[in-house]
């Protein structure tokens, strides 16, 4: 199952131009800034994504157990407590391949291949689905403060939203080859490409290239700090800002252990990184300078 599924995921970014996937140069290095706080075991298969929840102060983790774009059913979202404890190994089950998330007044917005599920999170139980037409892959979700939720499709290169209900094709650009981590921020969307970084402003969907890097970006989340967090599925986490050099944070690249759709709590300081093919999530404490 492990082979079908690599084979399944390297085909798919390979397609993509994603040339990090395959390469396994780079050494295995931790920075001096982050420190290992815990691992879960290794029973969240196939970990894509990792979303906080602060009221509850809960983790939740979309797990594909599977291939990444097979309706098979498998597909399940676990809660893990802030130590790393798991508290429903299968939480919600019955998900195809489960990947970004976002929550929005109780509920938790979860992509599935080419729909969006909403999930109650009171009684774990699913509220409505959203089919996005002609949708391939849709990967990440980012949702702004008025509940509108934004979804990528890394494959069709556009970001749909689910606007008072109803699902459309919010911005499709040539620009963004490749779209996946997605994070609202300050009246813009904010789109991770294998390009780089673009800036989105939602008023006008003004587009601009705000953080140059190569590679795919399956993860986005900013540090508080004015800098952002990124990941690149292959292993790699790197710290990057549009006046500065990237900082590599992590890189287990070489120890087949992947980095995904990471999640960063900013008043923890806490970086968590769904392994995916490894099973699991780890997470780090990143240090004040």
């Amino acid at each position: 199952m492990k082979k079908k599924i690599s084979i399944a995921i390297i085909a798919i970014l390979m397609l993509l131009g994603n040339n990090q996937v395959v390469s396994q140069t780079d050494e295995m290095f931790q920075s001096d800034k982050l420190s290992t706080l815990w691992k879960t075991a290794d029973i969240l298969t196939t970990s894509e994504s990792v979303c906080y929840e602060p009221e509850r102060k809960v983790l939740f983790v979309s797990c594909i157990n599977g291939n990444p774009t097979e309706k098979d059913g498998n597909g399940f979202i676990a809660m893990l407590s802030l130590n790393g404890d798991i508290i429903s190994h299968k939480w919600v089950t019955g998900l195809n391949a489960p990947k970004g998330m976002g929550i929005y007044n109780g509920n938790l917005f979860v992509t599935d291949i080419d729909r969006v599920v909403e999930l109650n999170i009171d009684k774990a139980a699913l509220v409505k689905e959203y089919q996005v037409e002609n949708a391939k892959f849709l990967n990440d979700i980012t949702i702004d403060p008025v509940g509108n939720v934004y979804i990528s499709d890394m494959v069709t290169n556009k970001i749909h939203r689910i606007y008072k209900g109803i699902v459309e094709t919010w911005l499709d650009d040539n620009q963004l080859k490749g779209t996946n981590g997605l994070f609202y921020e300050d009246k813009e969307i904010l789109a991770g490409t294998k390009s780089g970084i673009f800036s989105i402003r939602i008023e006008d969907k003004r587009i601009w290239q705000s953080v140059k890097i190569n590679g795919g970006i399956d993860g986005l989340e900013s540090d508080g700090k004015g800098n952002y967090i990124i990941s690149d599925w292959s292993g790699k986490i790197q710290l990057v800002n549009p006046e500065s050099e990237p900082v590599l944070l992590l890189n287990t690249t070489s120890e087949g252990i992947n980095a995904a759709d990471i999640e960063f709590i900013i008043d923890r300081d806490l970086l968590l990184v769904p392994t995916f093919s490894d099973n699991r999530v780890s997470a780090y404490e990143l240090k004040e300078e």
